[in-house]
């Protein structure tokens, strides 16, 4: 049984986003046990990886299968990288999947989507430090969720069930890159989580 859950937001996003709000309430409403973490991760995938690591610290000595990770867009292919760190369930929506490739368009001064005031730099290097992380090589370390929309925007669902060959996939006809129709999901994440 899960009890110990990450939630990873996409690039330019926050654990304000719409995503990791309503999975919080979800497991405060019903899940109390659970150990909730959702950090700001930084522009740098570098630092984003000490990020992480040090939000799970304390879970370090806990049976694998009571942690899980959740990432959506560029937080997907951060859980990827953590649930292979963690050895541990992971759940990706509309992830990622070659993001060195697909950011690149991105370089320069971003804003934050839930605050347009607040500005960042996604640098070069960045790049190299998203390859650093991708473990597309390795086999899953434990289970796996996909949740692609074919209605994506923004990243091609194609590839992201190419990326996840062991996954058990869920695939929405149309929808879109933010996943709008979560609360959908909620049931299906609940049942792969095994809470």
């Amino acid at each position: 049984m899960t009890t110990h859950l990450l939630y990873l937001h996409g690039f330019r996003s926050s654990p304000q986003s719409a995503k990791s709000r309503r999975m919080q309430r979800h497991v405060e409403g019903l899940r109390q046990h659970v150990v909730w973490a959702s950090p700001q991760l930084p522009p740098s995938p570098r630092e984003a990886a000490d990020v992480m690591l040090q939000a799970t610290r304390n879970w370090t000595g806990l049976p694998a299968q009571s942690l899980a990770v959740i990432g959506s867009s560029l937080g997907g292919f951060y859980a990827s990288w953590i649930a292979q760190q963690l050895g541990c369930k992971s759940v990706m929506i509309n992830p990622s999947t070659t993001p060195w490739v697909t950011l690149e368009k991105h370089l320069g001064e971003q804003t934050a989507w839930h605050n347009p005031q607040e500005h960042f730099f996604f640098r070069p290097e960045y790049l190299n430090e998203l390859k650093a992380l991708d473990v597309t090589s390795q086999p899953p370390a434990a289970p796996q969720l996909l949740i692609a929309a074919k209605g994506d925007e923004v990243l091609d669902w194609r590839d992201m069930v190419a990326r996840y060959p062991a996954a058990e996939v869920l695939l929405q006809e149309g929808g879109d890159h933010a996943l709008s129709n979560f609360d959908d999901y909620l049931p299906e994440i609940d049942r792969f989580l095994g809470w």
